[in-house]
């Protein structure tokens, strides 16, 4: 991971995201529960942010939480995400986004599995998938 943060301005990141995925990522929108296109998503590789490309989860995380959006209970590598207090909505919540390029990418909750205890709980839309084996893969 770069220590660098990849910065652009509003009209690139609107010109170089979908509306939906501008909307989760840059203005912290949340899609609808079960209609992600990664919730039951199986195949062993790396998520990783739509935005910026950066690898965020390992395939080998994720697990089936019932909340209705992908979740893994640690990201790929330490420093991946960034995690701040999120206190819109009248809730107390952890908002968890990419390290890279500061995109929001969901919540983080302590009722996960083993061995965290943790839920990273992510838009589908926030997120890209690598294959095992592919080149990209860090």
């Amino acid at each position: 991971m770069s220590e660098t943060k990849l910065t652009k301005t509003d009209a690139e990141w609107r010109a170089e995201l979908t509306p939906e995925q501008y909307a989760v990522c840059r203005c912290s929108a949340t899609e609808r529960p079960f209609t992600g296109k990664w919730y039951e998503h199986k195949a062993a590789g790396t998520y990783v942010c739509a935005a910026c490309h950066a690898a965020l989860f390992g395939s080998e995380a994720k697990y089936d939480s019932g909340s209705g959006w992908p979740s893994y209970y640690q990201p790929v590598a330490p420093g991946a995400v960034i995690e701040h207090a999120d206190d819109s909505h009248g809730m107390q919540r952890i908002e968890v986004r990419c390290a890279q390029c500061d995109s929001h990418l969901g919540h983080v909750f302590p009722d996960g599995p083993r061995p965290t205890g943790l839920r990273y709980c992510i838009n589908s839309v926030a997120l890209d998938f690598e294959p095992a084996g592919s080149s990209a893969q860090p």
